[in-house]
């Protein structure tokens, strides 16, 4: 037991008084005879009996009543088992992520949390609250009621350790109470590592009544024909339950296409044909689990012809021109002698074939060049050196020539998931006519090989910045070396590395990834391009590309749908938006959380801490017990004889 006020407890030695005042009576007495002796002294010894028992218990409760008012007004106090924390500054995790669109017993995860915070944090309690999108520093209940109310699905995925790192940032002489209420989908041993061990950190995981959920992944070109487009429209399961599943097409807000897929797997994959024209809208499902997953926007343009230029000798050319035919392709070759470096920049695809030498002038503008969104293509001479190549890697980094080997190789093996070869094989191939190379060089690279040598050698390689790919062959392909050129594979190689997805294939962004998007469009010096649409309209960071416009979205737009990018009032790109599809999985990972304290409910925390931290006074009991012995005084003056 312990005293606010201990100095009071001086006033203890007042007890002496009522001792004194008891035990030396001032009052003499005077004897006085009578006749009968006997019976007047049997009387006397009676009544000095009781009057001495009637002193001692007023000493006692006076003594009592006087000692409880002297310690009530120390006021004593059991300290808290935690007090030490009691100044602690609170902060608040809130997952505002699509996962928490899940329902539970009372309703959407989200929204029931918020419940809790609005009914049960004391108006009076100041806190921080963290949100994957906003945060509110030093406020209370109040003053964010309205925005609690009106918070939105973040397309931000739950990061626990980046919001920590924003707790953790804010500089203050007081530890920390985090409380984090999320429903941990999604959650990782290493979120856990940033948690601060000089902090208190509680987690409420408010649980989901549905687990099972159906998302579309992802849509893509499947096949170009002459008249149609062939969509693939990727479906991913959540769960164990298998259903079917509707799934429809709208193209600017009109159903053109109704199935169903029967989600018997994990992915499954549903193919469209439509018209061979442009495309802006979106492919939607029917699901009871999430609906943020349950449609996915995507534009669709019909693709002008790509400008392909072959730098190096006409004779080694031919098959380049029977590939880049004239309906789909503007094909030109030159010899590097006679190239003129103005037309580049002009340029969708340049293929360096077989070069003997790069120049350094060709090596800078190609760079710049890839840098702006254009693809490039390396074929290495057999005479080319060693040294030379690898100046030319060095712009672009992630690969690296060796010695040149002559040694018959074949290519045995094809990255059948690589986007190059997207759509092209119905399935995987093992009686494939593989081709082969007399001669060859060594590449090292990053990236894994599209195909390779049967020694798990590359033969054909890429590595790419955000907008271009640049494609690396290890061998020269002309007929005195290889038979590539006859094989099956040489059309869809050349024909898909001279396609930009971005030009010529499906638009469907994801808001937040920060990817850079290229267009073409020729602006002045003064002018910008802006997106709008779904009743938003915003101005992405861009820069501008001679002939093109290379833009960054960041956290934009706030909602998906279909946008189109405008220069002033000129329509110039319809782009998808959509969001991230990291929280379709509801499986949820609050097993990592077994050795943190978990608890109920916000309304669970507060008691706790409550309890924990703060002291109990007890001089209210010392109160009443002297007005029990005020009472009890009372009493023995009047019935105790």
């Amino acid at each position: 037991m312990q005293f606010r006020h201990p100095e009071i407890l001086y006033f203890l030695f007042l007890l002496v008084i009522p001792i004194i005042v008891h035990l030396f009576q001032l009052r003499r007495f005077k004897k006085e005879y009578f006749t009968n002796v006997k019976f007047l002294q049997e009387l006397s010894i009676q009544t000095r009996k009781s009057s001495r028992i009637k002193k001692w218990l007023l000493l006692a409760t006076r003594l009592l009543l006087l000692a409880c008012v002297i310690i009530a007004f120390a006021q004593p106090f059991f300290k808290a088992k935690d007090s030490k924390s009691a100044s602690n500054e609170l902060y608040i995790v809130l997952d505002n992520s699509f996962s928490m669109q899940a329902k539970g017993q009372k309703g959407e995860l989200l929204r029931r949390a918020v419940e809790d915070l609005l009914e049960h944090t004391p108006e009076t309690r100041n806190f921080s609250l963290i949100t994957n999108t906003e945060s509110f520093w030093n406020t209370d209940i109040k003053s964010i009621q309205k925005e609690l109310q009106n918070l939105k699905y973040s397309a931000t995925p739950f990061e626990l350790d980046n919001l920590l790192a924003k707790v953790n940032a804010r500089k203050s002489a007081f530890s920390k109470d985090i409380v984090v209420i999320s429903d941990a989908a999604g959650l990782e041993q290493k979120d856990l590592r940033s948690l601060d061990k000089e902090s208190s950190t509680y987690f409420i995981t408010p649980k989901s009544e549905q687990k099972n959920n159906v998302a579309i992944d992802s849509v893509y070109l499947n096949q170009t024909m002459d008249n149609f487009y062939e969509i693939g429209i990727k479906l991913a399961r959540f769960g164990d339950e298998e259903k079917e599943v509707p799934i429809a097409l709208y193209d600017d807000g009109k159903l053109i296409a109704k199935t169903v897929a029967k989600m018997d797997a994990k992915q499954k994959t549903m193919h469209f044909t439509i018209p061979k024209s442009d495309f802006n809208g979106y492919a939607q499902i029917t699901d009871n689990g999430l609906s943020y997953d349950n449609e996915l926007y995507f534009s669709l343009s019909k693709p002008g012809k790509t400008n392909v230029i072959s730098v190096g000798d006409a004779s080694k050319s031919g098959f380049l021109s029977k590939i880049y035919t004239s309906a789909e392709f503007n094909f030109a070759n030159f010899p590097s002698q006679s190239l003129d470096y103005n037309i580049l920049e002009k340029q969708d695809v340049i293929i360096l074939n077989e070069l003997k030498d790069i120049p350094q002038a060709l090596q800078t503008t190609l760079k710049a060049f890839a840098e702006k969104g254009g693809n490039v293509v390396v074929i290495p001479s057999d005479e080319s050196s060693v040294s030379n190549l690898n100046a030319f890697a060095s712009n672009f980094g992630g690969f690296q020539f060796g010695n040149l080997v002559s040694n018959e190789k074949l290519v045995t093996k094809i990255a059948f998931a690589h986007p190059l070869y997207s759509g092209v094989f119905e399935k995987k191939i093992d009686n494939f006519q593989y081709p082969k190379a007399a001669k060859s060089f060594a590449v090292s690279s990053a990236s894994a090989p599209i195909l390779s040598f049967e020694d798990q050698s590359p033969f054909l390689t890429s590595v790419g910045n955000s907008v271009a790919s640049i494609y690396i062959f290890s061998a020269p392909i002309s007929a005195s070396n290889s038979n590539f050129q006859n094989s099956p594979l040489i059309v869809p190689t050349f024909y898909n590395m001279a396609q930009n997805a971005q030009r010529t294939g499906i638009v469907s962004v994801t808001i937040g990834n920060g990817q850079p998007f290229v267009i073409d469009a020729n602006l002045g010096k003064d002018e910008i391009v802006e997106v709008s649409g779904k009743g938003e309209k915003f101005i992405p960071v861009q820069q501008i590309l001679n002939n093109k416009v290379k833009m960054t979205f960041n956290d934009y737009p706030n909602q998906a749908g279909n946008y189109t990018v405008f220069n002033k009032d000129k329509a110039i790109r319809n782009v998808g938006f959509n969001y991230d599809r990291t929280e379709g999985d509801l499986t949820s990972n609050a097993n990592l959380l077994s050795g943190y304290k978990t608890i109920d409910s916000v309304e669970a925390v507060f008691d706790t801490l409550q309890a924990d931290r703060t002291n109990t006074d007890i001089w209210k009991w010392f109160v009443i017990l002297a007005l029990i012995f005020l009472t009890t005084e009372l009493l023995i003056q009047k019935f105790v004889k």
